[in-house]
């Protein structure tokens, strides 16, 4: 009982200390710094922004090579490799923006969804810095995190649509403000990321296979019939598990037939489906909410078949589009401080009971 009793009281103090120190630093006016981790997958990354906006670091350990040899991510190396690079990164990433622990008003770390090893180990991470200098802990969505990525580019112009487009998510999202998430429409089964890199397996590509498909896409013909997925009418949901299939039967019956087809015409082929669905709903989104701005966001978004289409058809539609640069598309820990950032000016801090979730939902986060 008696420890228990200690507990309570010992984080009473914690939240004092984080509130104390809140308040000192708004009545300051002095810029805001936010030290940002981002461990979700198999990238472990830590960033300090200023502001919300302003990137001075942005440090990114990959375990891309690692993981290759498998053909995907396997979580407990992932999570393994996290443990072993995580507290170089956060330093690396102090050093390069030239700061200290003494010059940051809040961690913001990725609470979900993703791995839950790899979570937990960003979670842990960052809730000793916030335990050991008493400054505000801020549990960041990973989605919100590649929303915001945009936001380190140009400000954002609500109402909008944010189109996300990874390795497991393909959402359509309606802000009308900071922090304000409504999913119109999300995949159903294979993400988008997901059926790149399971056609690239198809054509014996190395993984991550989307960087593959997109370079072989952009020196072929799209002359493979191949369907669209457009679900029922009006609905903003995603589905690429038909299309994976309909690319490996469409191997399988021309291997059959003693028939090669050629894989940068196929590439070409599947990039066209995919990315015709994601721009045509996307602007359908924007006609029928009236949006100020589209976003893309996520690994997707460094799709050069998926940027080149969305900024024709934007154009046309005279709707503004903003892209991130390739290093902010990829899980990266400044997209989770700038996203982390409007949190802190609203006051909205975790506390030291927070826990990966593997599953969080965007609008419940």
């Amino acid at each position: 009982m008696g420890d228990i009793v200690m507990n309570k009281t010992y984080t009473s103090r914690y939240e004092k200390r984080v509130q104390e120190a809140y308040q000192a630093h708004k009545e300051s006016g002095a810029p805001t710094y936010i030290l940002g981790i981002e461990t979700s997958c198999d990238e472990t990354s830590a960033s300090v922004v200023r502001d919300g906006r302003e990137v001075l670091s942005n440090v990114i350990a990959s375990q891309a090579d690692i993981h290759k040899r498998f053909g995907g991510v396997v979580p407990e190396v992932a999570s393994r490799r996290h443990v072993e690079n995580i507290t170089l990164t956060i330093e690396e990433a102090l050093a390069d923006a030239g700061k200290t622990l003494a010059d940051i008003q809040a961690i913001a770390v990725t609470y979900g969804p993703g791995l839950v090893g790899a979570l937990l180990v960003g979670v842990a991470a960052a809730k000793a810095v916030s335990l050991a200098r008493g400054i505000p802990l801020i549990g960041v969505h990973h989605i919100a995190g590649h929303i915001y990525a945009n936001r380190l580019v140009e400000e954002m112009d609500f109402p909008l649509i944010a189109l996300v487009v990874s390795g497991g998510h393909t959402e359509l999202v309606w802000m009308k403000g900071h922090g304000q998430f409504e999913i119109l429409g999300e995949t159903r089964d294979d993400a988008a990321g997901e059926a790149y890199d399971k056609v690239a397996r198809a054509l014996n590509l190395p993984y991550p296979g989307g960087p593959h498909i997109d370079r072989l896409a952009h020196e072929g013909v799209a002359n493979v019939p191949l369907p669209r997925s457009w679900l029922e009418p009006g609905s903003y949901d995603f589905s690429f598990s038909g299309l994976k299939s309909a690319v490996l039967n469409t191997l399988h019956n021309a291997a059959q037939r003693g028939e090669s087809i050629e894989p940068v015409n196929l590439a070409a082929s599947f990039q066209n489906s995919v990315t015709e669905v994601l721009v045509e709903k996307t602007l359908r989104a924007v006609r029928e909410y009236g949006a100020k701005q589209v976003l893309l966001a996520g690994g997707v978004a460094a799709n050069r078949g998926l940027r080149d289409r969305l900024q024709e058809r934007c154009k046309a539609e005279g709707v503004p589009l903003v892209i991130p640069p390739f290093s902010l598309c990829t899980d990266n820990a400044a997209m989770i401080a700038a996203a982390g950032y409007i949190k802190y000016e609203k006051g909205q801090f975790a506390k030291l009971d927070l826990n990966g979730v593997p599953g969080l939902s965007l609008t419940e986060q």
